[in-house]
């Protein structure tokens, strides 16, 4: 439900702005780089409440456990990475060519490794300078893309704890508020 809401909010928020920045030159347009921070901030803020407010709580003994078997295993809920993800997957499907994830330098999903030299060298400018975004333009096919890669803070210890723990994990010795990876935002700039 919760997937479902983000998605349909995040689908409303693309129609309406994304088109704004390829409109004609004669137009006033968004610049691209504003447009992924405004994105940014709708999935930080849908993630990080997912993950204090129903996470954590679940954790807690107050209701079903997060787990990366979620789908496999009843009454489990999504990890805060997987829940992410999970709306990436909708949005595209939605007919959206605004693409994110979240990457890293030591996934534990190899899947979410940096696909290129561009996306290490963004996720070691983000590591090395916590306080930045990295941007690039990059082009798959005939696609230009905006992309941009913010820093993804450890913004709970029940993440540092899956991390740290995880046998798949390698990196062990998170805190709180260390970069573990980035969110990577990719806005089409051509059509």
């Amino acid at each position: 439900m919760m997937n479902a809401l983000v998605c349909l909010a995040l689908s409303l928020f693309l129609l309406n702005v994304l088109p704004t920045v390829s409109m004609a030159s004669d137009q006033e347009a968004i610049p691209p780089g504003t447009v992924a921070d405004y994105i940014h901030a709708i999935l930080e803020a849908d993630r990080t409440f997912y993950t204090i407010h129903v996470v954590e709580r679940m954790q807690k003994g107050q209701g079903p456990a997060a787990s990366e078997d979620w789908r496999a295993k009843k009454n489990l809920l999504p990890l805060p990475a997987q829940f992410l993800k999970e709306s990436g997957d909708l949005a595209a499907k939605t007919g959206s060519t605004v693409r994110y994830r979240l990457i890293s330098l030591w996934p534990i999903n190899p899947d979410n490794g940096p696909y290129g030299e561009i996306e290490r060298k963004g996720l070691e400018t983000v590591r090395d300078h916590p306080d930045r975004t990295a941007t690039a333009r990059v082009t798959v096919g005939t696609q230009v893309y905006f992309q941009a890669i913010y820093p993804d803070h450890a913004v709970s210890e029940t993440c540092i704890a899956c991390h740290n723990t995880h046998p798949r994990s390698p990196k062990h010795d998170f805190k709180m508020n260390d970069v573990m990876g980035g969110l990577l935002i990719e806005i089409p700039l051509n059509k």
